[in-house]
């Protein structure tokens, strides 16, 4: 008897496995996955103080974050380090201070600056600035995207060039 129950509660469960489609489950678990996070979320989730980049637009795939300077990204020091160097497309600045941050093209803040404020809060992507390029650029006229090599915080007056 028991077998006989078995075997029916098996051919049961196998016979509603046939009737519900497999793609309402599959539905059911893509609408319970996340939407994708943008800069505004990850502003709202940074620490107050610090200045952090993404090497991919809309505040994604982390790099870093820094409330001090950092002279040199592809060091061993800093907030920065290693493959960090010429890889950050979106930036951040929840600093308290009210100082812009100010990043380079190259190491020891030099090659150029470009700046974002306290006021602005995000880049959220450093390769539609608008202008006849279609990129974001230092001071010197290179483009920003996957160009930075230093940063350090500094008044907003001592800047020449904003981000877009």
């Amino acid at each position: 008897m028991r077998k006989t129950l078995a075997t029916a509660a098996t051919l049961g469960l196998a016979t509603l496995g046939m009737l519900v489609p497999a793609g309402a489950a599959q539905a059911d678990a893509s609408a319970a996955a996340p939407a994708a996070r943008t800069c505004s979320d990850n502003y709202g989730d940074a620490t107050i103080g610090y200045m952090y980049a993404y090497w991919n637009d809309q505040c994604e795939g982390y790099l870093g974050r820094s409330s001090g300077v950092d002279s040199d990204w592809g060091n061993s020091t800093g907030g920065f380090q290693g493959d960090d160097e010429n890889r950050a497309t979106s930036l951040l600045n929840k600093g308290s201070s009210g100082l812009a941050v100010a990043f380079y093209r190259l190491t020891g803040y030099s090659g150029g600056h470009i700046c974002l404020t306290q006021q602005e809060k995000y880049a959220s992507t450093l390769v539609d600035g608008g202008d006849d390029y279609g990129f974001d650029r230092f001071s010197t006229g290179y483009v920003a995207d996957n160009r930075i090599s230093s940063h350090r915080w500094m008044d907003k007056d001592d800047c020449s060039k904003f981000m877009r």
